[in-house]
């Protein structure tokens, strides 16, 4: 299990609803006479996207239904079926919740020091991650898997008030992970998330005495109401911490870590380095 990812061990999904929202979406878009491609501009959405929709692989945003209805006549049918959309294929069940509260998080806060994290994650990388699961994953569930992710990812451009810092360990880079020219791709990437007013990326260097993230990867966020939640991701489990105590203990670990690792300045340095010795 790979970053709130579900795979052939995990629980079964039950994608029926979404698969016959999709199948709603499709009748009406053609109903209207329009393609894929035609609809897809319609609501600013790619074609590719479009068909991940209507196939049932991906939970449509918040607002899909609302533009979708006034392309496809008004019919009312989109949003009284949203309500009735109960899980997002591609996530774990352990990982649903705290995925909801991502997408309305103010403050974002990850460190790792497995894997770089979903929401930095590029399709190379990410594809290499899934091709690596075991028990293996089907080609549907690689692709419904990186539609789950996709769609996560774009809380980063979505959402400019809110604030992401990423810690991440240096050697996360070293490892290569799918190769040099993913890796190569990676640095890019993660550099240009890196510029974004609201993202704060550190990386903490690989040699480093002291170092308060030892007891493993730590996801924090805080909600508008101000309510601070965690999440702890295991090899088959999550689980999300809501108990003010352990929550503010993950915290303090977490600033001392903003304090040891590099900041923003010289990891992106040190990523450009890593780059060039690649």
């Amino acid at each position: 299990m790979v970053d709130g990812v579900v795979g052939t061990g995990g629980e079964p999904e039950s994608s029926d609803s979404l698969r016959t929202f999709g199948a709603v979406v499709q009748a009406l878009r053609e109903h209207a006479g329009l393609s894929r491609e035609e609809f897809g501009d319609l609501v600013g959405l790619s074609k590719h996207t479009v068909a991940s929709v209507e196939l049932g692989r991906r939970m449509p945003d918040p607002t899909f239904a609302d533009r979708a209805e006034g392309v496809t006549g008004n019919t009312g049918a989109l949003l009284k079926s949203v309500p009735h959309l109960a899980r997002q294929p591609g996530l774990a069940a352990w990982f649903r919740r705290w995925a909801r509260l991502e997408v309305l998080a103010i403050t974002l806060c990850t460190y790792e020091c497995r894997l770089i994290p979903g929401l930095l994650q590029t399709e190379a990388y990410a594809r290499q991650l899934f091709v690596d699961e075991l028990p293996p994953l089907t080609d549907e569930q690689i692709e419904a898997q990186w539609d789950a992710r996709a769609a996560r990812q774009k809380v980063l451009w979505e959402r400019p008030n809110t604030e992401f810092s990423f810690i991440l360990e240096e050697q996360l880079f070293l490892r290569r992970t799918g190769g040099v020219e993913v890796t190569r791709e990676l640095i890019d990437h993660v550099l240009e998330v890196g510029h974004l007013r609201n993202v704060e990326i550190q990386v903490m260097p690989l040699i480093r005495e002291s170092h308060a993230g030892l007891h493993g990867p730590i996801r924090l966020l805080e909600t508008p109401e101000n309510r601070w939640f965690a999440y702890n991701e295991g090899q088959e489990s999550g689980q999300l911490i809501s108990d003010s105590k352990v929550v503010s203990i993950l915290q303090r670990r977490y600033a001392k870590m903003r304090a040891q690792a590099l900041n923003p300045e010289d990891s992106v340095s040190l990523l450009q380095r890593l780059r060039g010795e690649l």
